[in-house]
């Protein structure tokens, strides 16, 4: 049975997002790096709300606090629910031929039930009820140019590109590929048979290990990043977000042209040096790539920054323009980056673990966790990951 992650109030922006981003967002603003309707955005918030807490913000910084500076939670909504009777009145008047203007709408209602409100929040119940009327005449949408980080570690793009990688096989593969919005530096790339949430959950936490926690991820809205529950995160994302790791979210490819670009090199690059080898397997690639890798980044000049991607990360960590963070010695780093799933103890007190079933140490007809990891080893737990507890192996199956 799959989990589902939920966090509680998800749409406070406490939960939404991780601490260091909104204080990094924030410093950015602050150093007039982002536009107030830049920050807005990035943190999915009005004007209004944003300039109430950028307020917070400089009076902690104020106060040599900036450091550790956290939003508040907002104690959630309090708005009451809308009688019935106001809502079947604004379903008929928003669904009429032609539709009733949200003024219009706030009007009749306070003439024929008392219910008095204003336009706009006619407007906002209307898009919360998909009941927002469409207009005659649309403006074509302008093609989205995303603003550019300054700091190394404040967002990677992470995509993946299917191709016929391997010479003498039609079939496509999955290359991951990890790069540094600010530095361009490839933080990470390799050849997995097909993209599923196990090769994310290998590959990931290598990139990390190697080279430190970023701020978030930008990524499109695939299932394995992005739900269409509200307070929900898919099992990526939750451990993403267990380690501070925010997603975003790229409204189209081109909004994310770094990483596409990134592709079409590796797809001119690796195919004709892989036929030339004579490797034919994805063992041997990802040989191939480790060497590539780093030849890359250290002597080849990328043209929008006119020097090389290892000399750009060098000189963002001398300009002290890094927030990348180190991995932390946590014991719950190997079952995080898992696939996860809840079992329940048969009445003979095992669980099926491959084509066999296990003795474990829990009572008979309780829910355990199974973890599944990239390497094939499988963990039972007592819980799921939680940053306030350790883990409790109740089982460990090896792969031999």
């Amino acid at each position: 049975m799959p989990l589902t992650f939920c966090g509680d109030e998800k749409l406070q922006l406490i939960k939404r997002l991780p601490v260091p981003l909104i204080r990094h967002l924030l410093a950015s603003h602050r150093r007039a790096e982002l536009s107030a309707s830049q920050a807005a955005q990035e943190l999915s918030l009005s004007r209004p709300r944003f300039y109430k807490l950028y307020s917070q913000y400089l009076r902690a910084c104020a106060q040599g606090q900036s450091e550790s500076w956290s939003p508040g939670v907002s104690g959630g909504d309090h708005q009451p629910a809308w009688p019935a009777a106001a809502s079947d009145l604004l379903k008929k008047l928003l669904t009429a031929k032609p539709p009733a203007s949200y003024s219009a709408c706030a009007s009749e209602l306070h003439r024929r039930l008392n219910f008095k409100t204003d336009r706009a929040s006619v407007r906002r119940w209307a898009i919360q009820n998909q009941l927002a009327p469409d207009t005659r005449y649309k403006v074509p949408p302008k093609p989205v140019k995303r603003w550019q980080v300054r700091d190394l570690g404040a967002l990677w793009q992470y995509d993946t590109s299917p191709h016929a990688w391997l010479p003498d096989n039609p079939a496509k593969q999955a290359l991951l590929d990890l790069l540094d919005d600010a530095t361009r530096y490839n933080v990470g790339a390799r050849l997995y048979p097909a993209e599923t949430l196990l090769a994310h959950l290998d590959f990931l936490p290598r990139a990390f290990q190697a080279h430190g926690l970023p701020l978030a991820l930008y990524v499109d809205y695939h299932s394995f990043f992005f739900t269409h529950t509200p307070d929900a995160f898919t099992q990526l994302g939750a451990a993403l977000h267990f380690y501070g790791i925010a997603l975003r979210y790229a409204p189209t490819p081109q909004a994310k042209g770094k990483i596409e670009r990134r592709h079409d090199y590796w797809q001119k690059r690796l195919p004709p040096l892989l036929a030339a080898d004579h490797i034919l397997e994805l063992q041997g690639a990802n040989k191939l790539l480790d060497q590539l890798l780093p030849h890359v980044n250290q002597n080849e000049i990328h043209r929008a920054l006119g020097t090389t991607p290892h000399t750009a990360w060098q000189q963002a960590l001398a300009d002290q323009h890094s927030v990348l963070r180190p991995v932390p010695a946590c014991p719950w780093w190997p079952f995080v980056w898992s696939q996860q799933n809840l079992v329940r103890v048969g009445d003979d007190g095992k669980v099926p673990a491959g084509a066999q079933r296990l003795t474990i140490e829990a009572p008979p007809r309780t829910k355990v966790i199974r973890c599944l990891r990239p390497d094939g080893d499988i963990y039972f737990l007592r819980h799921l990951p939680n940053p306030k507890a350790k883990p409790i192996v109740l089982l460990h199956c090896p792969v031999f």
